[in-house]
């Protein structure tokens, strides 16, 4: 079971920390993602961290302002979000898969959150 919180309406220029909380499985088992949807667009990978958490990977329009972390003693996968800008305006999506490998692209994922509201007002 994956669930989001963290959302929130901030100002632009503002953070956020979104957590994923994991429960019935190990975090070293699998692949985790977060994704995004604002209304009227389709969903998109935002970021994604390796099983080891040796790796990750971010979308280019949130690098430098966006850092996937996971905390395996507290089971949780979070979001860091700093220098928000209104585009980045949608529902976060904490997502997993068990896959060998790392990956933004949200059909390769099995598991989905409910998703948390982030509001960035200009």
């Amino acid at each position: 079971q994956l669930v989001e919180s963290g959302g929130g309406l901030v100002q632009h220029g503002g953070s956020l920390r979104l957590s994923c909380a994991v429960s019935g499985v190990d975090l070293d088992d699998y692949v985790f993602g977060w994704f995004r949807q604002a209304p009227g667009k389709e969903r998109e990978g935002v970021a994604c961290i390796s099983k080891s958490g040796a790796t990750t990977e971010h979308r280019e329009s949130v690098r430098g302002r966006f850092t996937i972390i996971k905390d395996v003693a507290k089971n949780t996968v979070y979001l860091q979000m700093n220098s928000l800008k209104p585009e980045d305006t949608g529902v976060y999506y904490c997502a997993a898969h068990g896959k060998g490998f790392v990956t933004i692209i949200p059909s390769e994922y099995d598991y989905w959150g409910q998703g948390t509201q982030v509001t960035v007002s200009s």
